[in-house]
């Protein structure tokens, strides 16, 4: 990508723009570049075999996964040793508490804010390890995770901390930086679940001071795979789960359990490349601020409207959020408000708790149904924010 920031530019990377159909369910999974999806295609067609032979195709496919895990480890600001890929966030958690070993007695801290991926292998950790858990949970109606709310469930027993960086329903941004140094004080791992962030922001896992981050390339422009991030002396709290006979000093080897995907592990390259290379922070600042300005759009009219809650911040500073929007209607159900928004258009939108239950039912005391959630990235328009703007106006009360 131009570090000079091009919508039309963007979009034409994106072949399933091309189609009539508004993608704002990007949360769930974002569309996937061009040069990705060739990649595959040719990865497949010519050097689908297993790693590390010595006849030529199997050389170029070892060649081009040691590429992608190269740059995934590059891309978040960290040494090859410190990062494992795998199929979902949700499983390289599971990987990770399976792994992870503490005495028993110890507590941890998990937030009620998150997506349950980063809730049960914590607490399957816990019970393995025979840990008390402690809920952290802050006041609304804007939900911030905070040093000054996580300090008091802090004690020197805590052994593991765990938090989301920007709740997938909420879309707030939390100072992970401060949390961590709150975490580490108190002599505990942080865990960080980035996967409602990275789309959005730069990763940079030495700056924000984490033991572990996780978050997935589905949702960042790339195929269904993810990453993981633990530092070199966080993972001396990890017993190595690989065969026996093979290495043990690098994350992978402990708990990449035969390697990752190879075609999807080939194209994170093209991702990273897309995205700015080593050189990523202009391209995000471009992107933040064209975010900004697409949220401004949905934020000022739901704002507008008494009978609309807007969930986490309202405002639209992309300091604070990023745009990821959750509302309910008064009176109306949130299925019914996308029921009747695709009759009449071809956007694309949800309703549901995005497997943040526990914040939907618990924290915002809402029903099965949930919020309805909009979810924009860069290659979203103003003119398709400003049409769902016109579809809510024919569709709410």
């Amino acid at each position: 990508m131009e570090n000079t920031f091009s919508i039309a530019t963007a979009r034409e990377h994106f072949p399933a723009l091309k189609q009539d159909q508004v993608f704002l369910d990007n949360a769930g999974g974002s569309q996937v570049l061009g040069s990705v999806i060739d990649s595959i295609s040719q990865y497949l067609s010519h050097t689908n075999v297993q790693l590390g032979a010595s006849y030529n195709a199997s050389r170029e496919s070892t060649s081009r996964y040691a590429a992608g895990c190269k740059a995934a480890a590059r891309y978040v600001n960290a040494s090859d040793d410190e990062v494992v890929l795998g199929a979902s966030t949700t499983q390289l958690f599971q990987n990770l508490a399976i792994a992870l070993e503490f005495n028993e007695g110890g507590e941890i801290i998990l937030s009620k804010m998150d997506h349950e991926t980063d809730i049960d292998p914590w607490l399957f950790m816990a019970e393995r390890n025979k840990l008390t858990v402690k809920w952290w949970i802050p006041e609304g109606p804007n939900f911030k995770l905070t040093p000054e709310t996580l300090k008091p469930l802090l004690s020197p027993k805590t052994k593991f901390v765990s938090c989301t960086h920007v709740s997938n329903i909420l879309g707030t941004i939390h100072d992970v930086k401060a949390i961590a140094d709150a975490v580490h004080e108190a002599g505990a791992l942080f865990c960080v679940d980035g996967v409602s962030f990275a789309p959005h922001r730069q990763v940079d896992v030495k700056a924000f001071g984490v033991d572990f981050y996780a978050f997935s390339w589905y949702k960042v422009y790339g195929p269904h795979i993810s990453v993981l991030f633990a530092s070199a002396s966080a993972q001396k709290r990890l017993k190595p789960m690989g065969h026996y006979f093979n290495p043990s000093k690098t994350l992978e080897n402990k708990i990449g359990f035969a390697a990752a995907n190879y075609e999807l592990t080939q194209t994170i390259p093209l991702i990273v490349s897309y995205l700015g290379g080593d050189n990523s922070g202009p391209v995000f600042s471009a992107i933040t601020e064209h975010e900004g300005k697409l949220q401004k759009v949905l934020l000022d009219f739901l704002n507008s409207r008494e009978d609309v809650t807007v969930h986490g911040e309202t405002s639209a500073d992309p300091a604070v959020r990023v745009s990821t929007i959750s509302f309910t209607v008064k009176g109306v159900e949130s299925k019914q408000v996308v029921d009747k928004a695709e009759k009449i258009s071809n956007l694309g939108f949800r309703w549901g708790h995005f497997y943040s239950k526990r914040l939907c039912e618990e924290l915002l005391g809402l029903d099965n149904e949930g919020v309805v959630r909009v979810s924009m990235v860069h290659y979203n328009t103003e003119e398709e924010i400003r049409k769902l703007v016109e579809v809510l106006k024919k569709v709410l009360p």
